[in-house]
């Protein structure tokens, strides 16, 4: 089914216009549901506001985005707090509220993952509303990050930051199902931010960030607002001891990943020149167990994994089993302007 949707939304199958019909469809539900909410039905919090969502279904680098945003925002001494829909999980009562406790059955990869970079108060509920009122009513904090939800028009926002893939960019362009929008390309006039996810650093060192035409035409139109964001990754990390080494001291890895493009992280591993002698894919957000993963890598090879993954498996680690943190660099221009804009929100609540 993955290989099928690859093909539809972002391959040179045609196939997708049998979809169009449904997509139109989409498209008036997805902006009719705007306008309602927006108009009639949102909430706006007494601390602003800022959303980390993306126009396209899938991971786009949002998470190590708002773990770095966390930090650079800590550093000016912000309190944050975050919310997210915890996608995945499935907890007794909502709002949850993470602790060192919170499992990713409960909350989700996503949340976990960044509750133990950051520590930072984390609620996670499909209404980001009630996510919210839980933290404000638990904590004093000077803003909420919401990881994902751009189009959760019922929570009000002072601050929306698009990340856009900047090699997938926006697939074929249609609305879902035909394509991979969840709202089309000119949403990106009323956003605050553009975060191109570059992936490496040969994309950053462009001038013209990227090859793209459509890439270009983006910048150059809201060039005020539009910033590179480079992933990096760290030292690889032992899921049991918590040994740290550098991925070159790493032999005979089999990679597995269970996001949304794994291929990313594979082609990650080959441009650092990692020891990859095979690689497994598994569906974003797949539960692991230690039946599932036992057989993919022997004693003698390194099972190396995402940091998103890694969380979901330390309960059944081996001492063979690392994973791969990754950390999302953006100028400070974009820290300076995001701040800016949080510093005119306080004067508007």
């Amino acid at each position: 089914m993955n290989q099928l949707i690859e093909k539809l939304w972002y391959g040179k199958s045609k196939l997708y216009w049998l979809l169009i019909p449904f997509s139109y469809l989409y498209g008036l539900i997805a902006k009719l549901r705007r306008y309602i909410y927006r108009k009639f039905k949102q909430w706006k919090p007494s601390i602003p506001v800022v959303v980390v969502g993306n126009l396209t279904v899938g991971g786009n680098g949002k998470t190590p985005l708002v773990i770095t945003l966390i930090d650079k925002l800590q550093q000016r001494g912000f309190k944050v707090g975050v919310v997210s829909r915890g996608y995945g999980g499935n907890a007794k009562q909502y709002p949850l509220i993470l602790t060192e406790k919170t499992t990713t059955a409960e909350a989700g990869d996503e949340p976990v993952l960044i509750y133990r970079r950051t520590k930072v108060p984390f609620a996670v509920d499909a209404n980001r509303c009630a996510a919210v009122k839980a933290l404000l009513d638990n904590f004093q904090l000077d803003l909420i990050l919401t990881d994902d939800g751009l189009q959760h028009y019922q929570l009000g926002r002072d601050v929306e930051i698009v990340v856009i893939d900047s090699k997938r960019k926006f697939g074929n362009g249609w609305w879902l199902p035909a394509g991979p929008m969840r709202e089309k390309a000119d949403r990106l006039q009323t956003v605050d931010m553009i975060i191109f996810n570059g992936e490496n650093s040969e994309l950053c060192k462009e001038s013209s960030i990227g090859n793209s035409t459509l890439q270009k035409d983006i910048v150059n139109r809201y060039i005020d607002k539009t910033y590179i964001m480079q992933l990096e990754p760290l030292y690889a990390i032992n899921l049991i001891s918590g040994e740290k080494k550098a991925l070159s001291d790493l032999k005979q890895i089999v990679a597995m990943a269970g996001i949304s493009n794994p291929n990313r992280f594979f082609t990650m591993l080959k441009q650092l020149n990692a020891n990859l002698i095979g690689t497994k894919a598994f569906a974003d957000h797949q539960n692991f167990n230690f039946n599932l993963l036992k057989s993919i890598a022997n004693d003698h090879q390194t099972l190396l994994m995402t940091e998103k993954d890694a969380v979901k498996c330390q309960s059944f680690a081996q001492p063979n089993w690392w994973y791969l943190p990754i950390d999302a660099v953006i100028p400070d221009q974009a820290i300076d302007q995001l701040i800016s804009l949080i510093d005119m929100a306080k004067l508007q609540k």
